[in-house]
């Protein structure tokens, strides 16, 4: 069976999203998307007619899809702790199969300056809004209030984020650790006391 036409496109976009996690932004270049994913140079602005942004903005969305199937898949557990504990679990895991090389894309594009292609920020805004989205929601549906819910999502991502730089940095997973387990025990308080809860935690 001979390759489909598309399987070009598609080994450039997964490999720009694995640039952006070890290298950064700045650092994925048409060039280095080529030599990583083996595609033909000539296919490049057949596949993308916007060049380097137009990869880099569909590398983010790709990488956004992922971490959004996997918090889904969390989320269909229906227990918010198990949720939340899986999704550091996860980034636990990719930066120590990574030798604490790969990062995050979605923030490898957001904290570089885009002048020149606003839209990769934009693009970098809607993945974290989907992600708290669907952490909030599933704290609502635990009783909740909405706003606290949203606060707590938002929350919860820039707990991951932040720790992850900070285990990049210092070569060890301790970072993480620690804000998972705040995290954990900030739920748990918060879903025990939760308003439709009442006075029942005084009897």
């Amino acid at each position: 069976m001979s390759p489909r036409k598309s399987d070009s496109r598609e080994r450039m976009i997964v490999s720009a999203a694995s640039l952006l996690r070890e290298y950064g932004a700045g650092a994925t270049s048409i060039d280095r998307v080529l030599e990583h994913s083996g595609a033909p140079r000539g296919s490049v602005y057949h596949h993308f007619p916007g060049g380097r942004t137009q990869l880099i903005d569909e590398a983010v969305t790709l990488a956004g899809d992922f971490i959004s199937a996997l918090i889904d898949a969390a989320v269909e557990a229906d227990d918010p702790l198990v949720a939340v504990d899986a999704f550091f679990a996860l980034w636990r895991e990719r930066l120590i199969e990574s030798d604490f090389r790969s990062g995050c894309p979605i923030v490898a594009v957001a904290v570089e300056t885009n002048d020149n292609a606003p839209e990769l920020a934009r693009s970098a805004a809607v993945v974290f809004a989907r992600w708290q989205e669907a952490l909030a929601g599933l704290f609502t549906r635990h009783g909740l209030p909405e706003e606290r819910s949203r606060r707590l999502a938002a929350f919860v991502i820039a707990a991951v984020e932040g720790a992850v730089i900070m285990c990049r940095a210092e070569q060890s997973t301790a970072a993480l650790e620690a804000a998972a387990a705040e995290i954990h025990d900030l739920l748990a308080y918060a879903l025990h006391h939760r308003p439709d809860q009442g006075d029942k935690t005084q009897h």
